[in-house]
């Protein structure tokens, strides 16, 4: 399949039938601005491409390329003040571009499923997850009140959950992210659609869930005949998952065409800095900062026989039972090295991160920050702020949203008692150039500011104390390819200027094997194995740690 300028489209049965699904002509699309005295903002400028039955099409390039405006357009949805100003999208041969919401209804579900890359977000959290596939099925003539419930079964375990009779009586909040990605799965094709619009459906999910997902999707593919719009950023992801790739930047094509020739012969320059900054295709990027880490030197931070549990709210005897969330866990992080947490979702890496950030407390077992044990006094914790930082991964929920940008940053100062007004305000202004923001974005708010520069704002935060350790909690699984490699190089950078030690939690594997010294693995808050990269995973001596390797995507082995 490949993406072309022009893509005949009519309205006749055989074209139907053995035509292209979906095609896009010269498509421009356009946002109203605020005020009515200023012109439109265009955000897709003369796209054309066409997906073809069985086929996927990925649509890739950083945040603000138009992807996810063009998946919108797709299905109907783009917001209130988006339209499509000129150029056409036809859908199994009728032309759709001035369809009405009630003729996009008739489409959606039925001809186009959708598969948005927030599943928590896309649920109703007041209704069971078996009701709202119900619903689908319902809307669309698929089934009676009758036997609804049937169908909803056979749909869940079609998409791989186990005990879907009982799964389907659960509200959102009591799944995974994996599951809840497979909720959208089923509701997506319940009515088996021609056309499956994914908009980066796995990016947050660890690497062994999004392998299943994709397969999944490769599966149903198979099975069903769909053509697949696959949006994502993921350059390593699309050289698996698919036939063809659009590459956008600015809302414009810079490349298109089948996939292995767009990725093993890129002809645009924005192609090959989207290829150079995805983790799996560029490996040993940092490989010589690396190679002079001293990872047998003294350690900075020592865990040792860690155990912490929590209750399930299910008594037995008269107690509370407990589950271990970490089970005697023990490592040692050198000083001014990197070192990695890595387990799927529910491993124990943040409940690790927590506890070792001050920010939980532990059954058992000690940890010792710069050689002072972490006890239950919260004063100990104000004195460890000074030597350990934690960068939240969510860095908007992390600033006070009334807060100016100067505001987050000077507030650990303030809170330590760290020297007056003018000290406080040379402090901010120093640590916001370590991080390269300009000094104009200190009078703005969390909200005014992009993801990327949220990130360094949280990350000048945790620096303007000058500890020796950050505790870094997926600190750019919600950035883009090329923002995470901006934020990725600032980190090692940083490392290397101030010789911070940093305990680096993550699900992405490519990325840990491209920055880390050591690692160490956790399965259900157990200590799998630990030891150098180049060790575990050039030789992993455990099962579950080949199974996490093998399920990172690209065409480049993690081998030593």
């Amino acid at each position: 399949m490949t993406a072309v300028a022009e893509a005949p489209a009519t309205s006749s049965a055989a074209q139907q039938e053995n035509g292209p699904l979906f095609v896009a002509k010269s498509l421009h699309i356009e946002y109203a601005p605020e005020s009515p005295h200023l012109p439109a903002i265009q955000v897709v400028d003369d796209v054309s491409f066409r997906l073809e039955r069985g086929q996927t099409l990925a649509v890739v390039g950083q945040s603000g390329s138009g992807k996810t405006t063009i998946a919108r357009a797709a299905i109907g949805l783009l917001p209130g003040n988006g339209r499509i100003s000129s150029g056409s999208v036809h859908i199994l041969g009728r032309d759709v571009t001035r369809y009405g919401q009630n003729q996009w209804r008739d489409l959606r579900g039925g001809t186009i499923g959708f598969v948005p890359q927030d599943p928590l977000g896309s649920l109703d959290p007041l209704q069971r997850v078996g009701d709202q596939v119900a619903e689908t099925l319902l809307v669309h003539g698929r089934a009676s009140r009758r036997d609804v419930r049937a169908k909803v079964t056979r749909l869940l375990d079609r998409v791989g959950i186990r005990n879907p009779a009982e799964r389907a009586r659960s509200y959102p909040h009591q799944l995974s992210g994996g599951q809840l990605q497979r909720v959208l799965i089923a509701i997506a094709i319940a009515v088996e659609p021609a056309v499956l619009v994914a908009d980066e459906p796995t990016s947050a999910l660890d690497v062994t869930v999004q392998k299943r997902i994709l397969d999944l999707l490769a599966d149903l593919q198979e099975e069903l005949g769909l053509g697949i719009l696959f949006v994502t950023h993921d350059l390593a992801l699309v050289r698996e998952h698919s036939d063809s790739v659009l590459v956008l930047n600015e809302g414009r094509v810079r490349e298109s065409g089948p996939a292995s020739d767009v990725l093993d012969r890129p002809k645009d320059a924005y192609t090959v800095t989207l290829m150079s900054d995805a983790p799996a295709l560029s490996p040993d990027k940092y490989a010589d900062r690396r190679a002079g880490a001293d990872v047998s030197g003294p350690s900075l931070l020592d865990v040792r026989n860690l155990t912490k549990t929590f209750p399930t709210g299910r008594r037995g005897k008269g107690q509370p039972s407990r589950v271990a969330a970490l089970d005697s866990v023990s490592f040692s992080v050198a000083r001014g090295t990197t070192h990695a947490l890595v387990g799927e979702s529910g491993s124990g890496k943040t409940t690790t991160a927590r506890i070792v950030a001050g920010l939980s407390t532990f059954d058992s077992g000690e940890v010792f920050v710069d050689g002072r044990p972490l006890g239950t006094d919260p004063r100990s914790y104000r004195q460890n702020a000074r030597v350990l930082q934690t960068v939240q991964q969510n860095p908007l929920a992390a600033m006070d949203p009334r807060y100016t940008i100067f505001d987050v940053i000077e507030e650990p100062l303030r809170i330590a008692g760290s020297g007056d007004r003018a000290r406080r305000r040379s402090a901010v202004r120093d640590v916001l150039d370590r991080v390269a923001l300009p000094s104009d974005v200190l009078g703005r708010r969390p909200l005014e500011i992009s993801g990327g520069q949220r990130q360094r704002v949280v990350l000048a935060r945790a620096l303007v104390l000058a500890p020796q350790i950050l505790v870094l909690d997926e600190p750019t699984s919600a950035l883009d390819v090329t923002v995470q490699a901006q934020i990725v190089d600032l980190l090692v950078d940083l490392q290397a200027q101030l010789g911070l030690t940093y305990l680096f939690i993550s699900h992405d594997l490519s990325l840990v094997r491209q920055i880390s010294d050591t690692v160490t693995v956790l399965e259900h808050g157990r200590l799998v194995e630990s030891g150098s990269i180049a060790q575990v995973f050039g030789n992993p001596a455990d099962p579950y740690t080949a199974r996490l390797i093998d399920a990172v995507p690209g065409r480049i082995p993690l081998t030593a």
